[in-house]
């Protein structure tokens, strides 16, 4: 690998502000479209799904490349994936409901699509906050268990986008399918883990 662990987290850090700067940069120019709160918006949402995609992705591409580097940035993404999910949310919260927490427990209540986002935040929520080292430790064999779910908060945020959708479903079929992909390739590695096992 040519960068050091180091400044290869370095450069991630400041790729996966990159989405955040561009969306200032239309905002004062000024070209976020007719309805700028729903821009910013959904905005947010296509980069926590995408950096939740990337993280999800890490593993088999060590599995597959032998490379170790991927699996080293999976915090740091996630992380990220959860700043973009916050940002989201926020701007959901501030910008469309005014902090009106009447409509936005009915909107939780009555719209599956807003249902199924809070419920990846939730699970998105606690990943980030035990994330760090000390919640490894103190939580041990149950942290692994604790971070698989990063799969079910993957699935709701995959439907999430597609019931939010209401007439091109194009771009949710493509993030479905990249999904369905790394999580196979997950299954497929769990089911050789285990016939290894069992052919001891």
């Amino acid at each position: 690998m040519v960068l050091s662990e180091r400044w290869l987290k370095r450069v991630v850090f400041l790729l996966c502000l990159t989405p955040l700067a561009w969306l200032l940069a239309l905002a004062l120019r000024g070209e976020l479209g007719a309805n700028p709160i729903e821009t910013i918006i959904r905005y947010f949402g296509d980069w926590a799904l995408r950096l939740l995609l990337l993280t999800l992705a890490a593993t088999p591409l060590r599995l597959l490349s032998g490379w170790s580097w991927p699996v080293r940035l999976r915090r740091l993404l996630g992380l990220f994936t959860f700043f973009y999910a916050m940002l989201h949310l926020l701007a959901y919260a501030v910008l469309d409901q005014f902090f009106d927490w009447a409509a936005i427990w009915e909107d939780i209540v009555e719209r599956p699509f807003i249902t199924t986002g809070m419920l990846a935040w939730l699970l998105l929520l606690a990943l980030a906050l035990t994330s760090n080292q000390a919640s490894q430790r103190r939580l041990g064999r149950n942290w692994k268990r604790l971070h698989r779910l990063i799969y079910p908060a993957a699935i709701l945020a995959a439907v999430h986008f597609a019931l939010m959708v209401k007439a091109d479903l194009r771009e949710p079929l493509i993030y479905g399918a990249i999904l369905t992909l790394l999580l196979g390739l997950r299954l497929i590695r769990r089911t050789r883990v285990y016939k290894t096992l069992e052919n001891r």
